[in-house]
């Protein structure tokens, strides 16, 4: 099995299986304004965060079976640009994520794996975080105002830490697909 074919079911016994539907992300094309909210140390029981200003822009991509879009975030070392990636795989019913960012020279990160139940999202995936093997774990949450949430694992999924929130409002402006 490759890291692209991961499912949830395989990466650890108490990470559940959520299937999706081909139209669950078109809630996202579009232009956003976000405002990121970052843990300062992760995986260090930090709880001190510190927040920046950012946006993106979504669209659909392989006749709505994906959706790519582009990001740009304020930091204090400069702008981090990136991009998402979202496939959705009608057989396992499930999208892959991908994210790439200039903090990373680009470099494609492994997925994480998943779907949605009513308004939340829920995906899972495989990596490393300064070297240590981590679970991580993207929440979705749909509506007018959605929102985002990356949380990381060190114990199979058993407890996690939440690192990464970004809450979205449309661009001022914004025409909605």
């Amino acid at each position: 099995m490759t890291r692209d074919d991961v499912s949830a079911a395989a990466l650890s016994p108490g990470i559940p299986v959520v299937h999706g539907a081909p139209d669950d992300f078109d809630f996202f094309a579009g232009d956003w304004c976000i405002r990121n909210r970052r843990l300062r140390t992760i995986l260090r029981g930090s709880d001190e965060w510190y927040e920046q200003s950012g946006t993106v822009s979504c669209r659909k991509i392989v006749g709505g079976l994906g959706n790519v879009d582009d990001f740009r975030m304020s930091t204090p070392s400069g702008d981090l640009l990136a991009t998402t990636l979202r496939l959705y795989n009608a057989v396992t019913r499930q999208w892959s994520i991908y994210w790439a960012a200039t903090s990373k020279n680009l470099v494609l990160e492994p997925p994480v794996v998943g779907g949605f139940e009513g308004d939340t999202g829920t995906f899972y995936g495989p990596d490393t975080y300064d070297g240590i093997p981590i679970l991580v774990r993207f929440n979705w949450r749909r509506g007018a105002t959605p929102s985002w949430e990356q949380a990381f694992s060190v114990d199979d999924g058993r407890t996690w830490e939440t690192n990464w929130i970004m809450e979205f409002e449309r661009a001022p402006g914004a025409v909605i697909p």
